[in-house]
């Protein structure tokens, strides 16, 4: 492998998945040739372990993939998870009495399950991209072991001021905070719901320059990272080369050394042909 860079971190949506949540077969074919190559390739994302699992097999990757955001490291071939962080349980109930009071809605996620109280007719919909959900009361949303919190608005106007509210309740409890209009999101183009996430004490996804680090020798100078949203910030500044899809956030292109196509043309494909073929 000739390129200065021995690394490829890949975001999910919005990166790598297409408008129609599909990996382009052009993509899928140059990651299988730089993998071929002896790139390592990781996916960093801040979906949950069941949510990127069938996408890692796909791409048949033999690396654990950096999930919720970095709170935690997954192997998707043995389907388990290798390191995670937890929220500490008071900072739990901050959170959800905070959401009780303010009337958001809450889940947890938790490595075998995430939970929801039950919603209200109107917030059902925010809940479609949710795997293994199970419907709770209140009561029994779970306190500990939780890898993030996620609370969702409807009367915000942006996230940026759903996430002040949040910082606020938690009162300098340590914690890693990542927040998004729903819209940004396929299949919730037209909704006006505001997310935060709220993670235990972190790096984010620069979670992954760790892992290489240890696993694989590779430092972040040799590392190329891509995405297109806030949650990709760390990682973006972090790498040897960040890279920012034309479809990102005005500030993750901000963040990026470099811009490229958006996530429906061929510009991912095409950037590891550049620098790993």
């Amino acid at each position: 492998m000739s390129s200065a860079y021995a690394a490829l971190v890949l975001d999910i949506d919005g990166t790598l998945l297409n408008e129609q949540e599909q990996v382009p077969a052009r993509t899928l074919q140059a990651i299988e040739r730089a993998r071929a190559a002896g790139v390592v390739v990781m996916l960093a994302t801040g979906r949950s372990h069941k949510g990127v699992r069938e996408i890692a097999l796909q791409l048949e990757l033999d690396t654990p993939c950096v999930v919720f955001n970095g709170a935690a490291v997954y192997d998707a071939r043995r389907d388990q998870l290798l390191e995670q962080y937890w929220l500490p349980p008071d900072a739990v109930s901050t959170l959800l009495d905070f959401a009780q009071a303010e009337a958001l809605l809450p889940v947890v996620s938790r490595p075998e399950a995430q939970r929801v109280r039950t919603p209200r007719e109107d917030e059902r919909e925010l809940l479609g991209r949710f795997r293994n959900l199970k419907i709770v009361p209140f009561e029994a949303l779970p306190r500990s072991e939780a890898l993030r919190v996620t609370l969702f608005s409807t009367r915000h106007p942006d996230s940026a001021a759903l996430h002040a509210q949040v910082v606020q309740a938690m009162a300098g409890r340590p914690a890693y905070y990542t927040h998004f209009a729903l819209a940004a999101l396929v299949g919730f183009r037209e909704s006006d719901a505001q997310v935060v996430d709220v993670q235990p004490a972190c790096q984010g996804k620069a979670e992954a320059l760790r892992v290489l680090a240890d696993r694989h020798g590779i430092t972040a100078e040799r590392v190329v990272a891509v995405g297109d949203a806030g949650n990709d910030i760390p990682i973006l500044l972090a790498a040897g080369l960040g890279v920012a899809m034309g479809n990102a956030t005005p500030e993750t292109k901000l963040a990026a050394r470099r811009v490229i196509g958006d996530n429906d043309s061929h510009a991912l494909a095409e950037l590891i042909e550049e620098l790993f073929l």
